[in-house]
């Protein structure tokens, strides 16, 4: 049987820039499966951070239903994070703004992601491809906010081109906190 962790803090759990985590069970961001209600529950059965579904940087899309409703955030979760999705550095650094303005404490962008119609709008996974790119994207948003920006990503963006390496300390450079 399945038992809620006490929700204390451990020795050796990380901490993403002010924010201590819980404990070192970490909800990954998945689209169409993090809403709300999920991210209430995964919280309530003990995850030390949970992260909102995947947000498109693009203005146009910031205030549809579906994006107001993947920004919504229950009570008590902390930090509240907002995963963005977008391949264009000055867009994702203006999505990051206005996120933390409507109360994000950190952003995560998502370099992770294989879904087809992701990666053919070059984003997610796809932009492993181009690190340096991935690096500008990450620097834009970290320079853009005080808020920690951290990352989802894979070791490469197909089995037999794994490059997670280079493009983590790219990401490191570029003042991703974790």
């Amino acid at each position: 049987m399945m038992r809620p962790l006490d929700g204390s803090r451990r020795p050796n759990v990380p901490a993403i820039g002010p924010y201590p985590l819980r404990n070192a069970v970490l909800l990954a961001p998945m689209a169409g499966i993090t809403d709300a209600p999920f991210r209430r529950v995964a919280w309530r059965s003990g995850a030390g951070y949970v992260a909102s579904e995947m947000v498109a940087s693009q203005s146009q899309l910031w205030d549809t239903e579906k994006s107001r409703l993947r920004r919504q955030w229950p009570d008590a979760i902390e930090p509240r994070v907002v995963q963005l999705a977008g391949s264009d550095p000055a867009e994702v650094a203006e999505a990051a703004r206005r996120h933390v303005a409507h109360g994000a404490q950190i952003i995560d962008l998502n370099f992770g992601c294989p879904a087809k119609k992701v990666c053919r709008r070059a984003a997610g996974s796809q932009l492993l491809r181009e690190p340096a790119l991935v690096a500008a994207i990450a620097g834009a948003a970290a320079a853009a906010v005080a808020a920690p920006v951290t990352v989802k990503m894979r070791t490469g963006w197909s089995p037999e081109a794994r490059n997670a390496v280079e493009v983590a300390r790219r990401l490191e450079q570029a003042g991703v906190a974790a």
